[in-house]
């Protein structure tokens, strides 16, 4: 548990996706510079969408376009088909820097997939098969998430051994990584282990596990601390828990960025991103959009001496 974990800030794309006022792409820029200088090394920044079915994403290239060019950093961008990779390759085209990984999802129930993408389980298994070998050809991390992966907000509860399968058929198919996504809050950290665990050994070593969760019902946090127990190195988080999915009702922010870095770094577990500059971006971007942001940290402030916990153990 001591182990560094890797944080995705995911606050430039599934943060702001759900909210309806649309943020100046500058801005949006401005947000992935400051987490780049607070410490983030992968951030996902755009989605490849259809613009009417998810506005704030129109300005996917042109954010790209302005990103800084750093050999430390890699960026992601979202993908649901075929054309949204192509969409990913021809960002890199000529000579531009470009997004670095193509990040496929594939939802683990029927219906939530047919709304979201207009796939059902098996026509999306057959898609990713695609997306992963073109981002592979072309150059770009090909990693897929598991959307749904532990309960739909349609047909309820998703059976893990779904999830498992799916997963192996990801590993089999070139994912680097597979992210298993609790889109809209549901899980417990009892299930996550369990999931976790079990995917873990499908897949074998050589492929990475991410989590992705959502605050819907509280537990996200507590998720997160149970993904990595069962052997989970890369967390998604976004910057004061912003988030929400427009095709799952209810659905709330993800784990916040603040609140996660807390909870590993005085844990003893690092993160390599700095609490107080996220904090600090977290004042900043409130300003930005004209609300507070609901991470319960940033909120009530880091405590006295909470460095010298995570130094010590």
């Amino acid at each position: 548990m001591n182990e560094p974990i890797q944080i995705v800030e995911v606050g430039a794309r599934d943060g702001l996706q759900n909210e309806a006022e649309i943020i100046e792409t500058a801005d949006k820029v401005r947000l992935i510079t400051r987490m780049i200088d607070a410490g983030a090394r992968r951030l996902e920044v755009a989605s490849f969408v259809n613009p009417k079915r998810v506005p704030q994403m129109a300005d996917g290239e042109a954010v790209i376009a302005a990103l800084p060019d750093r050999g430390d950093v890699s960026y992601i961008g979202l993908c649901l088909n075929k054309r949204g990779v192509l969409r990913a390759i021809e960002s890199r085209e000529g000579n531009k820097r470009g997004v670095d990984e193509a990040g496929c999802v594939l939802v683990a129930s029927d219906t939530f997939g047919q709304r979201n993408q207009g796939q059902t389980i098996e026509e999306g298994v057959a898609e990713n098969r695609d997306m992963l070998r073109l981002a592979r050809e072309n150059g770009l991390v090909p990693q897929v998430t598991i959307s749904a992966a532990f309960g739909c907000p349609f047909e309820g509860a998703v059976p893990m051994e779904r999830v498992v399968r799916l997963a192996a058929e990801m590993a089999e198919a070139g994912a680097v990584e597979i992210a298993l996504a609790d889109t809209v809050g549901v899980a417990v950290p009892v299930q996550v282990a369990e999931l976790a665990g079990r995917v873990r050994e499908a897949v074998g070593p050589d492929v990475r596990l991410r989590a992705h969760f959502h605050d819907t019902r509280g537990m996200a946090a507590a998720n997160a601390w149970a993904a990595i127990g069962a052997g989970v190195t890369v967390l998604d988080s976004s910057l004061g828990g912003l988030g929400g999915c427009p095709f799952a009702p209810n659905a709330t922010g993800n784990v916040a960025t603040e609140d996660l870095i807390y909870l590993l770094e005085t844990s003893g577990v690092e993160t390599g991103i700095d609490l107080e500059q996220a904090i600090a971006v977290n004042a900043w971007f409130a300003g930005v959009i004209g609300k507070d942001l609901p991470s319960v940290v940033s909120r009530a402030g880091i405590p006295q001496g909470w460095r010298a916990t995570s130094q010590d153990g």
